[in-house]
């Protein structure tokens, strides 16, 4: 199991950005998308790490400690009612995957205020 390690999510001013790790990962391996109207979900797979460093014979390599590790990987978030799904953009660069949501001013409820009749 692999576990996303968003760092944090901002809340700006004109949108929510959140930000995760996803180290030795491209952009072709990692997918992202809104789904169910609010949902953000990060989805992706990471294969085993398998580099000879230069040996011609792989199977002379014998590995003492691996810390990355391979395999399926998702995180979901709930995005609030004022996120803008459709104008939703994703970017990444050195293993950093950057989403990010416009939000729109929600309209305030009109409110009327009622007198009071009686003693």
């Amino acid at each position: 199991m692999i576990i996303i390690t968003t760092k944090r999510k901002q809340v700006k001013k004109d949108g929510h950005v959140f930000l995760s790790d996803l180290p030795s990962l491209k952009k072709d391996e990692v997918k992202v998308e809104v789904n169910d109207g609010r949902v953000l979900q990060i989805s992706g797979d990471r294969h085993a790490h398998d580099e000879d460093h230069g040996h011609k014979n792989k199977k002379m390599i014998k590995w003492h400690r691996v810390e990355q590790c391979g395999g399926k990987f998702q995180r979901r978030f709930r995005l609030p009612e004022n996120a803008k799904v459709e104008q939703v953009k994703a970017h990444m660069e050195n293993g950093v995957l950057v989403v990010t949501v416009p939000k729109q001013e929600l309209k305030k409820p009109n409110t009327k205020l009622l007198q009071i009749h009686g003693n």
